[in-house]
């Protein structure tokens, strides 16, 4: 199977190849950092063995922010539009893939929650918020 994914103004994007290597891991990470990185409550990844990663188009204009100092954390995003985009990790054993990125459904659902001690404050489970199909009145 191949799950494709692009930044939102559609210069990047890229395939993961799902038929032979099954996605290594599918996470939320609570941390500090993929708070302030995501903009939200957590961040969702999936973790990939490089060989199903490829880049269809643009891959010239995503970029990887380090964080000085930090041992494994990494970032990638569009210069076009700020979107997140995969990145190869540090030790360069998986690219890292932010499941907003995706356009196609990957076959997989989040597994764990990292870091959930140090989650926002102002957390709230998605399943105890009410629910609309559109925006709210």
């Amino acid at each position: 199977m191949t799950v494709r994914g692009s930044c939102l103004c559609g210069a990047a994007a890229f395939a993961i190849d799902t038929r032979d290597t099954p996605v290594v891991a599918f996470q939320y990470c609570h941390c500090s950092r993929c708070r302030k990185k995501s903009g939200s409550a957590h961040c969702a990844n999936l973790f990939i063995a490089p060989e199903q990663f490829r880049w269809e188009r643009g891959a010239e204009l995503v970029r990887r922010f380090e964080l000085p100092g930090a041992r494994g954390f990494c970032s990638g995003f569009c210069t076009v539009c700020g979107s997140a985009m995969p990145w190869l990790g540090k030790t360069g054993k998986r690219y890292i893939v932010p499941a907003g990125a995706l356009d196609d459904d990957p076959g997989e659902r989040p597994r764990r929650n990292l870091h959930f001690a140090s989650r926002a404050a102002w957390y709230a489970p998605a399943s105890e918020l009410p629910t609309f199909d559109g925006e709210a009145s």
